[in-house]
């Protein structure tokens, strides 16, 4: 019904087991830019505002499953989760050859983005200077492009199984201002290649990508660190999926943290021996804690 198109803000809810989950929406460039959250339970002044960004094809509610667990201790951590959805499923980000419509259609994604923080600063007066965002595949993506281009308010980001696209490949704008990093990369991704090279999605080319380590030394060098990164083997807290991680680390007093998890036999999707969410989650505390 065209009354119903016509409503700048549309508010829907569901009810799960243990939390009712907000639908609503902002006006952006003439399209209805739609989110996610689940209800605070409490005052949320001040609460970091993290983005919850789903791969291409998914949408915003499919990021609340994986998630749950971040969202039980968000609360405490004063995190306020929000799960955006891409536009007709996907993400304007910086792959050039990407054919989805977002991409086509040059969807503004930053202004989605500030228009969703300026939501959340009126309506549960969450901090309006920084904001974090996760990202799974084409979320990754989408969390590279805050980064590079809107490092002022983008102060952290974690990709998961996310390279940047190649100068060939890369039609976004590089600011090249320090933001803190984490990449999660596993080593057999036949999609988002560990190494580097064409990415290719259901027979789709989406042009080639850095390979992690290059990936990781961009963040890296441009947050002024030199030298080794620190190099620590986490738990294998789960031998039988046959994957192991190495977190390697450029840490320092006055620059963004840039860490990589190394998923040794990690395919195209989370970890199994760590929560990605909890981890990005104790990433961005330590952003937080060092007050940059």
């Amino acid at each position: 019904m065209t009354k119903y198109i016509l409503l700048v803000l549309f508010l829907t809810s569901f009810f799960t087991a243990k939390s009712q989950v907000l639908t609503d929406s902002v006006l952006v460039e003439n399209h209805y830019r739609t989110f996610h959250f689940n209800k605070p339970s409490q005052a949320t002044k001040n609460y970091h505002l993290i983005f919850v960004l789903h791969g291409s094809g998914g949408d915003g509610k499919g990021m609340l499953k994986p998630a749950a667990n971040f969202e039980k201790v968000a609360g405490r951590e004063q995190f306020f989760l929000v799960y955006p959805d891409g536009y007709k499923r996907y993400w304007n980000e910086c792959r050039k050859m990407a054919t989805s419509v977002a991409n086509l259609q040059n969807i503004n994604e930053q202004a989605f983005f500030e228009a969703m923080v300026r939501y959340f600063k009126k309506h549960y007066q969450v901090k309006d200077q920084q904001f974090f965002a996760i990202g799974l595949s084409g979320g990754g993506h989408m969390a590279y492009k805050l980064a590079l281009t809107m490092p002022d308010k983008c102060k952290g980001i974690s990709a998961v199984v996310a390279n940047l696209p190649d100068t060939d490949n890369l039609d976004c704008a590089e600011l090249k201002k320090p933001v803190a990093v984490m990449i999660i990369n596993g080593t057999k991704d036949s999609v988002n290649p560990y190494e580097g090279g064409p990415m290719v999605v259901n027979g789709s080319s989406f042009g080639t990508v850095l390979s992690t380590n290059s990936n990781f030394n961009y963040w890296a060098s441009i947050a002024g660190y030199k030298g080794k990164p620190v190099v620590e083997a986490l738990p294998d807290t789960n031998p039988a999926n046959k994957q192991t991680i190495t977190r390697y680390t450029f840490k320092a007093t006055g620059k963004p943290e840039v860490t990589l998890l190394k998923v040794e036999g990690g395919e195209h999707a989370f970890p199994g021996d760590v929560d990605a969410f909890i981890e990005s989650g104790k990433f961005f505390k330590r952003q937080i804690a060092s007050k940059l």
